[in-house]
């Protein structure tokens, strides 16, 4: 059975904001352009990890979480061989430069 990813999930159903929604959905047009490019660049695939855990289970932000499967199905990649990928960049070292990792972007 899939999860419906929409608000049609019931009367009392809220679409959330998410307080990091206008940064991400800048960084997500980005990605959307550089995703198109091979090969595909670290970056990429680290902010699409990155922005596929935030969104994880998110009640709200369905264009973003519509636009990351978009570009895993674009790939021909799971969600699961994305994570993958990345554990292993992330293993080789710094993905981001030292003006992105000094910010505090987790909430």
């Amino acid at each position: 059975m899939a999860i419906s990813r929409s608000p049609a999930n019931g009367p009392s159903w809220r679409e959330q904001q998410h307080p990091q929604y206008a940064t991400d959905r800048a960084v997500l047009d980005e990605l959307m352009v550089q995703a198109q490019e091979r090969p595909l660049s670290d970056w990429v695939l680290a902010e699409v990890a990155r922005l596929r855990i935030r969104y994880h289970g998110f009640p709200g932000a369905w264009d973003l979480q519509r636009d990351l499967d978009q570009i895993l199905e674009q790939w021909g990649m799971s969600e699961e061989e994305l994570f993958a990928q990345t554990r292993q960049i992330h293993a080789r070292g710094q993905v981001y430069d030292r003006s992105f990792s000094t910010r505090d972007d987790w909430a």
